[in-house]
């Protein structure tokens, strides 16, 4: 190796050659910088917060949340659940498939669309995204799948990847499951969004985009209106509506159940009263937009139920209703005063529940109606803060800095 001076023969005027030299090597710098700063602002801009309408699933017979994609071309309403990994949609041709009002996804007719195989390191990534390994007997080539959910709900079918669209930000060789089988509590939506923490899991895939972050507003299921999913932005809060400042705790890692979101529950106060209990802190509870109602350990929930009904005192009992066993009959009272229910987590973060979070409403003319909490059956299980507590909450999911963040803030979109 040479240098290139070496074959451009005498100099008459070193110092001019030198400074010329200089002032290429000038812009040389000066280009990379600008190169360096393109690529910095790009992913910047990338990395802004994507803003999309998330909406109760009552509509579609889901008491979960939804929103709406577009996979190879076509819109899909899906079931946003951070509980989950695998993103899927009903495809034709389907073997058993439930009814949806959108059409299957019919990877036939998506240019952009193409199956994954048996031999690559996405199909051995469904171990972990699913519990389940990659179906891949008989020779198939093609990878398959199957995801059980904890209520019996199922979806079986093969992994594909194709083009999806969030708000105006593309997402590349999307991977997600391409369902030939599927029952359970799906509603009428065409399948589901999994946000949780495996490689499979969208925000795991776009995380070169969203950076590991993204949040949400759940709007209150009564209404008509609409909250939001925002994916990534870092720290940038300048979207968000909050009426509270953020207040942030830390994740708590479960190497088991790593693709869970944990947090650690200090305290629960309602009214103001503090709930007291040695079980506070001593294991994770887990968030999660998927399931609908909060479960609490049973000493937990016998201690604020009996603090609820002091404070709730002087209105009609009604039985209880499927896992809701604290009912009452309000018929006949045009205002009644709901105490304020707040959850403690480790760091001093609060989140206070919104009113219309507390009591559920099993009939609309209120004659039953409910608290909005149920109890688990154990106190070794894991408590679950459902979506009905969640509502008009900014909830922030800061996968990078292992947190979860919490504000108020009036959904609307």
């Amino acid at each position: 190796m040479k240098h290139k001076d070496y074959c451009s023969g005498s100099i008459s005027d070193m110092n001019k050659k030198l400074q010329k030299q200089l002032v290429a090597d000038d812009i040389r710098v000066r280009s990379i910088q600008a190169k360096i700063k393109y690529i910095i602002s790009e992913k910047i801009e990338t990395s802004s917060q994507i803003q999309i309408p998330i909406n109760s699933g009552v509509k579609l017979h889901s008491l979960n949340y939804i929103v709406t994609v577009t996979l190879g071309g076509r819109n899909a309403t899906v079931i946003v659940d951070t509980g989950s990994d695998l993103t899927w949609v009903q495809c034709q041709p389907c073997r058993l498939c439930y009814n949806q009002p959108e059409p299957l996804f019919n990877p036939s007719v998506s240019p952009t669309y193409r199956s994954v195989s048996c031999n690559s390191s996405t199909c051995q990534s469904l171990q972990s995204a699913t519990g389940n390994s990659g179906l891949c007997e008989n020779d198939l080539k093609e990878c398959n799948y199957v995801v059980s959910y904890g209520d019996g709900s199922y979806t079986r079918g093969e992994l594909g990847q194709d083009h999806l669209v969030l708000g105006s930000t593309s997402v590349e060789n999307f991977v997600f499951g391409c369902g030939r089988n599927n029952r359970g509590l799906f509603g009428l939506a065409s399948g589901l969004m999994g946000l949780g923490r495996s490689n499979l899991s969208l925000i795991s895939q776009a995380s070169g985009i969203f950076g590991g972050v993204f949040s949400y507003c759940l709007p209150s299921t009564g209404t008509k209106s609409t909250g939001s999913l925002i994916l990534g932005g870092d720290n940038d809060t300048s979207i968000f509506k909050n009426s509270t400042s953020i207040s942030y705790t830390k994740m708590v890692e479960n190497p088991q159940l790593f693709s869970f979101y944990f947090l650690n529950l200090t305290g629960i106060s309602i009214g103001g009263v503090a709930i007291q209990d040695s079980v506070f802190g001593k294991s994770g509870t887990m968030i999660d937009s998927g399931t609908v109602i909060t479960r609490l350990p049973p000493t937990i929930y016998k201690s604020f139920k009996a603090v609820f009904l002091k404070q709730f005192s002087g209105y009609p009992l009604k039985p209880g209703f499927s896992i809701l066993d604290t009912c009452f009959d309000l018929s006949a009272y045009e205002e009644v005063n709901i105490p304020t229910f707040k959850m403690q987590f480790e760091g001093g973060a609060e989140m206070e529940v919104d009113v219309t979070g507390v009591l559920y409403f099993v009939k609309t003319d209120a004659s039953q109606i409910c608290l909005a909490l149920a109890s688990l059956q154990y106190d070794d299980e894991i408590g679950i803060i459902g979506n009905y507590q969640q509502k008009n909450t900014r909830v922030i999911y800061d996968i990078k800095q292992s947190r979860v963040g919490f504000a108020k803030e009036t959904c609307s979109f």
